[in-house]
């Protein structure tokens, strides 16, 4: 079965689906166009790059497969958080202390983007403040711990750390031995953030077409991308469809994987019970390599994600499993009823860190210079998508120091081709999840 076919089964009972509405849907492509830059996936990247360009006085038109928002931009967990989904030494091993501390200060921006946003174009997408790590075991704890301290030192970003008895103050929950707690995170409702972004780009002049998938790229110093009904002629693209774009530029398929994640709903909380849960109503995550991430929603759900596919196969008795995990961490909750089960995929790269470039990195075809990139948020990109947006519009204004930072990041292929890469990573995750077990 073809990822989108998997992915429409998928998003059938999602709970964001299911509370936001669509106002407005956007015709296909029919004919020719002409413009500035074309941006390819009117998901979270998509839109926010359409709104810094159209900012910066670029005409824009955004081609979109399916609808605003229809991949991972609305139906992930909604938790906008700091920092990038590998560690931040990771970076430093790869371009300095300084560089690194420059890119944690851009993800930190990119959460003030959000705000600035939703202040700016009215978006109402249920932004709560606060995020809680928390360490499932004392090892775990004294790690998480460890990561604090180093961020203090030296990234000067203030963390609050947690022991297990001052815990029970932010979570009621007998899972957990430690955790930081970082007030500047936090979570919304990532499809009304991605419509209300939708919104704001038109109102700055920006063409959205749904409906009309790339199947095409022809390239020259005018780039021409083609869909099924018309094709839209500019200098510049920006390929922001992560996943979905796998068969239209293959050069850069390798380096990303699907990964399937799943989330539940529970039916709304008896009054006060969602407010005793999680006082402190951040969003919570572990550090687990396969990790649990949950909040609670403005309507007095509990959002619960816990399960991860690594082989694009829906897990079976998807609601049943996770809400085994999801008891685990609140027994309290039993006999509740799970609303909502649904999944989607994410992009993520070998070392986690986000893939962002032009199409002539990969290719050494000085014509393709004009085709600029934007994948492998690794489960980061409610935030991430928003200065990955900023940065290449930096870029094709003439400003490309912070984009080429992030384009100096080095990233392998995943291993085995196209037939054995899958196999691979499944084998590797299941090493993972027995170590985070053990």
């Amino acid at each position: 079965m073809a990822l989108l076919d998997i992915d429409r089964n998928l998003t059938q009972k999602s709970y964001y689906s299911a509370s936001a509405k669509r106002e407005t849907e956007f015709a296909a492509l029919q004919g020719d166009v002409t413009c500035d830059v074309i941006v390819v996936g009117a998901g979270l990247a998509g839109l926010s790059t359409a709104i810094e360009l159209a900012d910066r006085g670029f005409k824009v038109v955004v081609l979109e497969a399916q609808q605003v928002g229809w991949g991972a931009s609305g139906r992930n967990g909604g938790q906008a958080i700091h920092g990038l989904a590998c560690e931040q030494t990771t970076i430093e091993g790869q371009l300095g202390l300084e560089a690194s501390r420059s890119i944690w200060n851009m993800t930190l921006e990119s959460l003030d983007i959000i705000k600035q946003r939703c202040q700016r174009f009215q978006i109402d997408c249920d932004w709560q403040d606060g995020f809680l790590g928390v360490a499932v075991n004392d090892r775990k704890a004294a790690a998480l711990k460890a990561w604090g301290e180093h961020m203090v030192k030296h990234y000067d970003f203030p963390l609050r750390w947690l022991d297990r008895a001052d815990l029970d103050t932010l979570i009621n929950s007998p899972r957990y031995h430690g955790g930081v707690y970082d007030p500047r995170s936090g979570h919304l409702h990532p499809l009304k953030y991605s419509l209300g972004l939708a919104r704001a780009a038109v109102s700055l002049g920006v063409q959205i077409f749904e409906n009309s998938a790339v199947n095409r790229i022809e390239r020259g110093t005018q780039n021409t991308v083609h869909t099924a009904r018309g094709w839209v002629r500019a200098k510049h693209v920006v390929l922001a469809g992560n996943v979905y774009l796998q068969e239209l530029v293959p050069v850069l398929a390798h380096r990303i994987m699907p990964v399937g994640t799943y989330i539940v709903a529970t039916e709304p909380l008896a009054p006060g019970v969602a407010d005793q849960l999680i006082p402190s109503h951040a969003a919570v995550c572990d550090t687990n390599f396969v990790l649990d991430y949950f909040r609670t929603t403005s309507d007095q759900r509990l959002l619960y994600g816990g399960r991860v596919s690594y082989s694009t196969a829906t897990p079976r008795n998807l609601s049943q499993s996770i809400e085994k995990r999801l008891l685990k961490t609140f027994p309290q909750l039993g006999g509740v009823k799970m609303a909502y089960a649904w999944g989607g995929f994410v992009d993520i790269t070998m070392n986690r860190a986000p893939d962002f470039g032009r199409l002539d990195q990969r290719t050494g075809d000085a014509r393709d210079a004009g085709i600029y990139y934007l994948q492998g948020f690794s489960g980061h990109g409610v935030a991430l998508t928003g200065l990955a947006g900023r940065v290449v519009a930096e870029a094709i204004n003439g400003d490309a120091g912070r984009f080429d930072t992030f384009a100096r990041l080095r990233h392998r292929s995943f291993p085995g081709g196209t037939w054995l890469r899958t196999p691979a990573l499944v084998l590797g995750m299941a090493y993972y999840r027995l170590k985070d077990l053990l």
